[in-house]
This record gives structure tokens, sequence and C-alpha cells, in this order.
């Protein structure tokens, strides 16, 4: 209405907009036509003007979203944060200081142990960028490349074992130990091991408690029975002491296989014969338990889902091949099928030598299925039972696809600190 805009212009300019308003509204038509006739024309605003009330406005509504998150209760503040999409920490840090500072927060952390594990991430080196790595988060099915400066650039780094949001690096020539938080950069380079091994070892991670404030152990075993377990808390290595005499030596590892890692006890899985040895790090207890592999059975290596003992391999037979995967019975101590990639994606193997590495072993696989003119990558949902096919995972900028070489499962957690 032209008389509403009329008041509403008197309000903002007029020191008396009370009597205007009254006159106004009493229906005094010969004011009102002397108020009209001292109009001014309608002016065309500049493009700055118009950029300066667009200014003017959004200063005035950031003033009032500061004015409402000043008084937010911190302990909702740090809860909301914590429940914030994993990747969303990749900015996290960058965008103030008191952000930056939640990090080392104790009831942070707190906030962020009480979020449950939704999927694990996968940490991948690849052939074509070796000396860094490429992370798969499953849940938006996307990569992300972190770069961690502090590592050393002189040697291949590889990724051995994870406990929690920590994973363990290992160089390629079995000497030095790193413990690393990809998504902070949180690093740590061990101590020297007391026992200098040159040949290959297979590594295993736990954490002390149910939360990373309690610390982890790294346990490593060579074939020669030499072992030793690192004690974050300590941060010293530990020689236990021999093998039980009834553990044949050497020992044939199945250097392709990662370690399972349930409660406080490490599964190596072994050849000939064909079997698991665990080992209790608070005990210091070793078990022997002998299990004939499937038939025809390759590329095999262990996997764990809510602490059951499980099997994935490749099952070749004449030009066949499958993705199989079985379950450790406790009662029998057999291996029994429980599932295998579905046929219409086993025709792609027909007639290929494919070679298989498994990148995960918690509830969710990751796959890296390869052969001369393929490469695939899948992941694999125990619990639900569920195939599914993995985005090519390409250098930044697009620049060429990569072939994934050998990989582990972490729980992403912002507040592990190595």
């Amino acid at each position: 209405m032209l008389l509403d805009r009329w008041c509403l212009h008197d309000l903002a300019d007029s020191p008396m907009e009370d009597d205007y308003c009254g006159l106004i509204t009493g229906g005094n038509s010969e004011i009102l036509t002397v108020i009209e006739a001292k109009k001014p024309p309608p002016t065309k605003k500049s493009r700055g003007e118009k950029h300066n009330l667009k200014l003017g406005a959004s200063s005035s509504a950031e003033l009032m979203e500061q004015q409402i998150w000043k008084d937010f209760p911190e302990d909702l503040f740090e809860a909301v944060i914590a429940r914030l999409p994993v990747a969303a920490f990749f900015r996290f840090r960058s965008v103030s200081k008191r952000w930056n500072s939640l990090l080392t927060s104790s009831s942070f952390s707190q906030h962020c142990d009480e979020v449950p594990h939704l999927q694990p991430w996968f940490y991948t080196i690849t052939h074509e960028n070796i000396k860094s790595g490429a992370m798969y988060d499953p849940s938006s099915r996307k990569w992300h490349h972190p770069s961690i400066p502090f590592l050393p650039s002189k040697m291949i780094i590889l990724p051995v074992a994870s406990a929690s949001g920590l994973i363990c690096f290992l160089d390629i020539g079995n000497r030095n130990f790193y413990v690393c938080n990809p998504l902070t950069n949180s690093l740590k380079e061990l101590p020297p091991r007391s026992v200098q091994i040159w040949s290959r070892v297979v590594v295993g991670m736990v954490l002390n408690g149910n939360t990373m404030t309690s610390g982890y152990k790294i346990v490593w075993l060579g074939c020669n029975g030499d072992h030793e377990i690192y004690d974050s808390v300590l941060n010293s290595w530990t020689r236990p002491g021999t093998l039980p005499s009834g553990i044949r030596l050497p020992l044939y590892l199945n250097f392709r296989s990662q370690t399972v890692s349930i409660c406080n006890t490490v599964y190596f899985m072994r050849a000939e014969p064909d079997g698991i040895l665990s080992y209790n790090v608070t005990t210091g207890i070793w078990k022997q338990f002998i299990i004939p592999s499937p038939m025809h059975l390759t590329d095999h290596t262990l996997a764990e889902c809510r602490g059951r003992i499980m099997l994935v391999g490749l099952l070749s037979k004449n030009a066949v091949t499958c993705v199989c995967v079985w379950e450790l019975q406790r009662m029998t101590l057999l291996w029994k099928e429980v599932d295998r990639m579905p046929n219409v994606w086993c025709l792609e193997f027909y007639g290929k030598h494919v070679q298989m590495t498994c990148l995960g072993n918690r509830g969710l696989l990751m796959l890296s299925l390869r052969s001369r003119r393929m490469n695939r990558l899948v992941t694999y949902d125990i619990t639900k039972r569920e195939w599914q096919k993995v985005p090519d995972c390409l250098l930044p900028l697009g620049r060429r696809r990569q072939w994934i070489a050998c990989g582990t499962a972490f729980y992403p957690c912002p507040t592990a600190f190595a």
C-alpha cells in the first residue's frame, strides 16, 4: 500500500515520526498531498552503492551471528565439533587458534571417544607415488591425499599395522619404526630396537585399553622366532623371551597377510604347516593352531570382524578365479566358506592371472585385484556381505590412475597422538 510505504519512510527519516504517522493514519488528505508533492523523483542506484548496501547487510548478519555464538555453551560446542564428518578435520585446524587447541583438550578427546566408530578408512601406498599415501573414505567414496611432511623423504616407509586412529610405519629395510596419525600429522619415531634383525618381520599393534589415552603396544616377529614389544607408556622395547619349544623354527610366515588384533591378542598367519600363531601381549603366552587352508587357495590373508577370525583369498581352478571369504570355526578349527564375490564380477577374471592384495582387515576389507590388463579396487563389508566397487585413485589434479601397492585400515580420530 502507498500509505504504508510513506509511513515507513517518515519513521526512518524524520524525528517527528509519531506526529506524521498520527496525521496520516488520521485520514488528513491535505498533509498526505503535501508530503507526496515533496517526494524526490526516484533515482537509479549505481553498482557501487548496491555493493555497499550488500556489504552492510552481510556485516550486520555476521555481527548477529557472533552475538549468538558468543554465548554458546562450551561443552556443547565441543560435542558438536566432535560429531562433524571426519573429512572436515582437514580444514579444522586452520579455522582459528581456538579450534586448533581443541585437539589437545582432554574434554574434547572425551567427546570424540563417545562418538561410535562407523567405518574404518584405508591408508594406502601406490606404485606411482610410493613416498606419499592416499586415504579412502568408504562412507563418502572419496580419496584424500594427505601430506605427512615429517616422514623421512629419503627412504620408503610402508604402513604395516594400526590401532584405532594411529598407523605404524616401517621402513623398507626393516630398521626404523614410526607411528603417525595421518589426520593431524602427529608423528613419533620409535627408539631403536634392542635386537637388530635384517630379515623381513611381521608387525602387530594393539591398544593397552579401550581408548588411545591408555597407550598402545607394537609387536614384531621374525622368521627365526626373534620378537620384541614396544610399549608407548614406557617408550621402550622389551624382549620377553623365546618361543615355546613346541613351535617349529624357522617360521614360514605369510608376509602377504596382515596381522589381526582382537583385544590383547595378536594373530600371525604361518605356512608349512598352515596355521595361525597367537600372542597375548598382557600374559606373554604364545599359542599355535594348525589349520589346513582350503584347496586351490592363493593370495590369502587374515581378517577380523567383531572378534571373529576370517580368511579372504583367491580360489583358482582351471581358468576360473573367484574371491572367497571363510570364517574360522572355534570348535573344529576349520575354515567354513561364508561368502564369495558375485559371479558376474568374477567373469572379468576368467582366463587371467590375477593377483590380490587385502589392504584392510577390520570388518571392512579393501581388495586390490590386478592382472596384466586389469586393475580393480573392491570393498567388502563382512557384516552386511556387501561388495562395492571403489572409484579410481587419481593423483592430485587428476593426472593419472594409481595402482595400490599396500595399505592398512584405521579408524580416523583427530585426538589420537603418537
